[in-house]
């Protein structure tokens, strides 16, 4: 079940909201049960055999988090560490064994020629971004920065809470810590989550998915029939996809939050018009990066090393488990390496130069660098992203443009103006502007959600198929 869904948007969100409201505000534990329940159903919808396992490393969770903080109230540092080490080597094994088992498999065949089978598993919906939730909890914990939770269906709503659960964004336990025992509900957030919620699915269903189909139509077209604009069109279109779709389900999640009285952190913050990789990815998946900022990089010194190389090596490690974490192919390992070697170069020399050049220059080089790393994320198949991105310097391509490219582009005209400013602060900005001076705005704009929400149910009712991108990560 997603998100822009009829399922979900008529029949387990109301469902789910009604049963919600309809226990008292002072029996939040209660709550909480009515919360867990309707998540487990949610992440069962359309796996339920893996509902054991979700079930298993909540358990898990519970007891790691309650043997490290014993052992630390105890004064006992190294037992501990021995059970945070237990945690990390749980959880991260149940991730590599679904995630990685069949690509080492198939690497080992490649490489020394045997015909050792693949598992062939399913990898268990949004199972990297609930290992990485339950090892915060860990996390904090021994880092004495979170309590233990005794509460085990408040810990099991954090692990399992069903607005973040399948494609994040991923929560620090220590954000959410105070929420899960005592967390206000009013009419402002309430009403606060369902725009965010509404700006999340126009998002998706209005401009990923659009976006996604004039990409498919382009990546149709047999390489020998691909030109230059085709291939510079269809990776830009893809790049303004993934954002939205990305982002739009990042906003979903946090205004469902909202919805419950939760307050997640912000996802995204109009990465494409970062001037500088650095900056892309201060804005780009900020849960992730915070995530890997605070559990791996700062152990391992961060920036704060007496070497130059130190510092790289920091970054390489980051980097080469951040492209591992999003996917179970090589291609994704290249696109993290892709952005190390530019956060090194930009750490090196070229930050300094960027800030003294016009920012257009900067707000190019970004993009430039940002379109190939998609397009690196988007092939598994290296030889297909080979020939594409051939065909984006004319190697291969069958000329500049044709009929049919130039037929797509046209018709993409509308959404590419659309895509473009709708990755940028001005419609927020807008908003917020026009909706301060009067209150007939702001019924204005009330409509205009109304309207917007019609527009979406039209199209998710007219789209068969319509997954989020990064919701098998």
């Amino acid at each position: 079940m997603v998100f822009s869904s009829i399922e979900f948007l008529f029949f387990f969100l109301p469902v789910t909201l009604i049963l919600y409201f309809a226990v008292p505000k002072k029996y939040l534990k209660a709550r909480n049960v009515v919360l867990l329940v309707f998540s487990l159903i949610f992440y069962g919808w359309g796996e339920p055999l893996y509902v054991f396992l979700m079930v298993f490393s909540v358990l898990c969770s519970y007891l790691f988090g309650y043997m490290v903080g014993r052992e630390k109230q105890k004064g006992e540092q190294k037992k501990a560490r021995a059970w945070l080490i237990v945690a990390v080597i749980v959880n991260i094994g149940l991730l590599s064994f679904f995630k990685y088992t069949d690509l080492m498999i198939g690497t080992v065949n490649a490489l020394f020629g045997t015909s050792l089978k693949t598992l062939g598993l399913a990898l268990p919906i949004g199972i990297s971004f609930y290992t990485f939730q339950i090892l915060s909890y860990v996390v904090d914990v021994y880092r004495g920065e979170a309590t233990v939770q005794k509460n085990l269906p408040a810990l099991a709503t954090y692990v399992t809470l069903f607005p973040q659960l399948i494609a994040g964004p991923i929560v620090r336990y220590r954000d959410v810590d105070g929420q899960l025992t005592a967390r206000g509900h009013s009419l402002f957030l309430f009403s606060s989550g369902l725009r965010t919620f509404i700006c999340g699915l126009s998002k998706k269903v209005l401009l990923a998915n659009a976006a996604a189909f004039f990409f498919g139509m382009l990546t149709d077209v047999p390489a020998e029939h691909r030109t230059v604009a085709g291939a510079w069109l269809g990776i830009i279109l893809f790049s303004f996809q993934i954002y939205f779709d990305f982002s739009g389900y990042s906003d979903m999640a946090i205004g469902l939050g909202k919805m419950f009285g939760f307050r997640f952190l912000e996802n995204f913050h109009y990465p494409y018009i970062s001037r500088s990789v650095t900056e892309f990815w201060r804005r780009w998946h900020i849960s992730l990066s915070t995530w890997f900022r605070e559990y791996v990089y700062i152990p391992l010194g961060g920036s704060r090393v007496d070497k130059k190389w130190k510092l790289f090596r920091n970054l390489l490690v980051v980097w080469l488990l951040t492209g591992f974490w999003h996917g179970a192919s090589w291609n994704f390992v290249l696109w993290g390496l892709l952005f190390f070697v530019f956060l090194v170069v930009e750490k090196a020399f070229l930050l300094k130069w960027l800030e003294k050049a016009p920012r257009a220059v900067g707000h190019l080089y970004t993009l430039l660098v940002v379109l190939f790393g998609w397009l690196l994320f988007n092939f598994t198949d290296m030889a297909e992203g080979l020939s594409w991105l051939g065909a984006m310097f004319g190697f291969g391509a069958s000329g500049f443009i044709d009929g049919f490219t130039l037929s797509v582009l046209l018709r993409a005209l509308t959404l590419l103006v659309f895509l473009v400013i709708g990755s940028t602060p001005l419609p927020k900005k807008t908003y917020y502007k026009l909706s301060e001076r009067s209150g007939a705005l702001r019924v204005v704009f009330a409509v205009g959600a109304l309207a917007l929400t019609v527009l979406c149910t039209a199209n998710v009712v007219s789209s068969d198929f319509n997954p989020f991108l990064y919701w098998r990560f």
